[in-house]
């Protein structure tokens, strides 16, 4: 089962930035128990949210080279404000470094302009095969599929080259 936190994406700059939206909905099985009476998105699905936007921009920026994107660390997180059903996450993320296997981004996720978690994610990328020889077919099946989804989360608009 996949669990995509990425409705759309709105602006990618390869190398640089990401903007994607998370829409809320109350239908979303995780908000019966956080909190009943009161659904809030869990702080932990809003870094997932986040992570997943920098997975997007590392595959983007590398062509779909690596298979695997992993959160490594998330540093200086700060949860300010809920995101509540009916209301969308906007995830900003900004290149700040990358060494080697790993980026390290400025990430920042708003609600209605308003800034409900922010912090420093690094993320790590890999081929499966390069942990075992025999899972090359998992990379390229895994490869497909965000090739595949891509089209269906990007808006219209053309990516905005440096």
């Amino acid at each position: 089962m996949r669990f995509n936190l990425i409705d759309r994406i709105t602006e990618l700059v390869p190398g640089k930035s990401i903007t994607a939206i998370k829409n809320l909905t109350l239908a979303e099985e995780y908000l019966a128990d956080h909190f009943p009476g009161f659904p809030v998105m869990p702080g932990v699905l809003m870094v997932e949210a986040l992570t997943q936007a920098g997975g997007w921009l590392i595959r983007k920026t590398e062509d779909f080279q690596h298979s695997t994107v992993l959160l490594k660390s998330a540093r200086a997180m700060k949860f300010v404000n809920f995101v509540v059903p009916g209301k969308a996450l906007k995830a900003v993320l900004e290149v700040h470094s990358v060494n080697g296997d790993e980026y390290t981004f400025k990430a920042t996720g708003t609600v209605d302009d308003q800034v409900a978690v922010s912090g420093r994610l690094t993320l790590e990328r890999f081929n499966l095969r390069d942990r075992n020889p025999l899972a090359g077919d998992a990379d390229e099946i895994q490869n497909r599929h965000w090739r595949e989804l891509l089209p269906q989360i990007l808006s219209t608009k053309p990516d905005r080259n440096p």
